[in-house]
């Protein structure tokens, strides 16, 4: 029997054809909406108004308190501290000078929840058009309309809210640093005096909200991987154009950290590295980069001294740091860990002038914990300064959320506690929300969790470093062999040699039996396993 069959199977092709080009319109609209010049923007966001507020009245976050208060740890209340309490005593010093924390600027205001897989998903309303819009008109005292406001005046507006958020946001926090890469605080302007000229007035804009207050900069930073032209790098690109680019930028960036009295200028190499070994000139681009920071040094290190802000010995204090990370964007960098970027500065004499910042995330993408990345760093002398953040351990890329273990905390903050010394600039919360948070109180609870885990952490590093205590004891145990008089009799300080060595083996070990077993030698346990509970009762 013949079987009718229908024409629609032969318009499901043409069907099909046409859904999957209305959803491309559809989403390339959605990228036109949701997208500024900047790649980060949400869809616009609108105020009930659309009115500008007097100062006294503006508000971000309306639900926090004005200072969020030290409750202790057995409070409810979600807008309070339960371990950061900033003048408790830890250690002989005060928990603040242990912990100046910072906010970062791109994460808490500039982040607008976008990855490479999905549109931005939070609508703060510091990115209010209207209201921007209606500032902008009773700042500049013009007569235009609010909706003749766009273009770079637009952007400025926007840029002076989110300013004043972070502000806001650090108040409630009682935190008085915070850090920016150039390109976060200020918009790309049309040209390259624009730009410039953008960033000049947001450096302004920010000594007008600090004047007056404790706030400054832990550190500034310039933005040296975005933009197009450093694709293939800035110090270590193929192309002498955007090295000069960079160098530039650098010092507009320096001027402004130093405008604002920053403690500190940082540099992270997100494309000083490579992508194809072949095509890669390895000495030609290290060469450079060396040659990049040299530079660097040698304005900043001037610079700091004639500043007018805080001059002469506390400038010269003024750290210069480097943070390493191993790869993402590039897939090696060559400021890979706290070993390779301290050997890469002896390498050309640059460790006279750079510390060390050390991000929690980056040291796990190098294989390495947060850990042993702050001990190696203090046992060189070059810690400067701790990006606070953790990774996910299923997940194998950057993700810069916010440590809330207590216990990561501590063994980061040990070293610190051992020598007694703070770190010479701060703690930054190189940290940020996740995708799927969307709220205001979010960001106030993100770090107020973090600040709590650093101040519950620094409480167990102090437990674990009391002189005395069962961990030290431990330690001083265990290398009690270098405080006798066979390591003195070594004189590892001048006269040892590999000649004398030998001799004193033959004296003591020559025509004995089992020799490789040494019978006279003491084999001391390590034991490990009452040091790790000694560490893990501690927290």
């Amino acid at each position: 029997m013949r079987v009718r069959t229908s024409p629609a199977p032969a318009l499901v092709p043409l069907v099909l054809a046409g859904l999957v080009l209305f959803a491309r319109s559809e989403i390339f609209a959605l990228a036109r909406k949701t997208t500024t010049p900047d790649d980060t923007a949400a869809s616009p966001v609108s105020s009930d108004d659309g009115a500008c507020p007097a100062p006294a009245d503006e508000t971000f976050f309306p639900d926090v308190p004005d200072a969020i208060p030290f409750l202790g740890p057995d409070t409810r209340e979600r807008f309070a501290f339960r371990h950061y309490d900033p003048g408790e005593i830890v250690a002989g010093r005060p928990m603040r000078e242990w912990l100046r924390f910072s906010v970062a600027y791109w994460h808490a205001v500039a982040d607008r929840g976008a990855d490479p897989f999905g549109a931005p998903t939070k609508r703060w309303p510091w990115d209010d058009e209207e209201a921007a819009r209606a500032c902008h008109v009773a700042d500049s005292g013009a007569s235009a309309e609010k909706s003749a406001v766009g273009g770079n005046d637009l952007r400025m507006a926007l840029a002076k809210r989110r300013m004043r958020a972070l502000f806001e946001l650090m108040r409630k926090l009682g935190v008085d640093r915070w850090c920016f890469h150039d390109r976060d605080v200020a918009p790309i302007g049309a040209t390259f005096d624009e730009t410039n000229a953008n960033f000049e007035a947001m450096v302004d804009y920010a000594a007008e909200l600090q004047a007056g207050t404790s706030i400054r900069p832990l550190w500034g930073t310039a933005q040296l991987f975005k933009e197009p032209h450093y694709a293939q790098g800035a110090a270590t690109s193929p192309d002498p154009s955007a090295f000069l680019k960079a160098a530039a930028q650098v010092k507009r960036a320096m001027d402004a950290t130093l405008r604002l009295g920053g403690d500190a200028f940082n540099f992270w190499g997100g494309r000083e590295g490579y992508q194809h070994l072949p095509t890669t000139d390895l000495a030609l681009e290290r060469r450079n980069y060396a040659a990049f920071l040299e530079a660097a040094a040698r304005y900043w290190n001037a610079a700091t001294e004639k500043s007018l802000l805080y001059g002469g010995a506390e400038d010269k204090k003024k750290p210069l740091l480097i943070e390493p990370k191993p790869q993402e964007p590039t897939k090696h960098q060559y400021d890979w860990d706290v070993a390779t970027t301290a050997g890469f500065l002896r390498e050309f004499g640059l460790d006279r002038h750079f510390a060390l910042n050390v991000e929690c995330n980056h040291a796990t993408l190098a294989g390495h914990s947060c850990a042993h990345e702050t001990a190696l760093a203090s046992a060189m002398g070059a810690l400067g300064s701790l990006d606070a953040n953790t990774g996910d351990p299923q997940t194998g890329w950057d993700t810069d959320q916010f440590m809330t273990d207590h216990r990561e905390a501590a063994l980061a903050l040990l070293p610190l506690v051992r020598d007694g010394r703070p770190l010479a600039v701060g703690v930054n919360f190189d940290a940020k929300l996740r995708r799927e948070s969307t709220d205001v109180n979010d960001l106030v609870h993100a770090h107020v969790g973090g600040m709590d885990a650093f101040a519950r952490g620094l409480k167990t590093a102090a437990r674990l470093a009391a002189r005395g205590g069962a961990l030290e004891t431990l330690r001083e145990e265990r290398y009690a062999g270098w405080r006798g008089a066979e390591a003195e009799a070594l004189d590892l300080g001048g006269g040892f040699s590999l000649e004398r060595a030998a001799e004193e083996a033959a004296r003591r070990w020559g025509g004995r039996e089992n020799v490789g077993y040494f019978r006279d030698a003491t084999l001391r346990s390590g034991r490990q396993e009452l040091a790790e509970n000694v560490v893990a009762d501690a927290a």
